[in-house]
């Protein structure tokens, strides 16, 4: 498959704002990527007015094979099999880990950014995990050369 991303960016819906922070750098850096974050409006349920919290809420109460999960579960397979990379933004939930699994056993570079609760041996499918966004910085400007 063709790589239409260079990074898959993964992470925790309750934790948006530090997502969407993170966006925004690899925008200044120019550098492609696909966050699920970023199609918030597009996914069928919850509305303007509500917290994180309140949306996930929401989200979590739905069926498993309601078509809103189905549909977000393709779009997001889709986006991560279409990228080169993926950056894992902690802290990061079940299953932002599961596609840091998916994305290392298909093969793709694996990073993360931001502290790990406690040494996990599979950590280790990680090429670096940067301390802070200076370090993510420093790291998208090299990348762009």
């Amino acid at each position: 498959m063709e790589n239409k991303y260079e990074f898959f960016i993964a992470g925790r819906a309750r934790n948006r704002d530090n997502l969407l922070k993170i966006c925004d750098i690899f925008d200044k850096y120019n550098v492609s990527y696909y966050c699920f974050i970023k199609n918030e409006k597009s996914w069928g349920f919850g509305n303007n007015t509500q917290t994180p919290e309140e949306r996930q809420q929401e989200f979590e109460a739905l069926d498993l094979k309601n078509e809103v999960v189905v549909n977000l579960f393709k779009e997001d397979m889709e986006g991560e099999k279409s990228s080169k990379n993926l950056l894992l933004v902690l802290p990061a939930g079940k299953a932002a880990h599961i596609e840091a699994g998916v994305a290392y056993g298909l093969g793709k570079k694996c990073y993360a950014i931001g502290e790990y609760e406690a040494t996990d041996t599979l950590y280790n499918i990680f090429e670096k995990i940067f301390n802070n966004e200076n370090e993510l910085k420093e790291f998208l400007k090299a990348y762009k050369e």
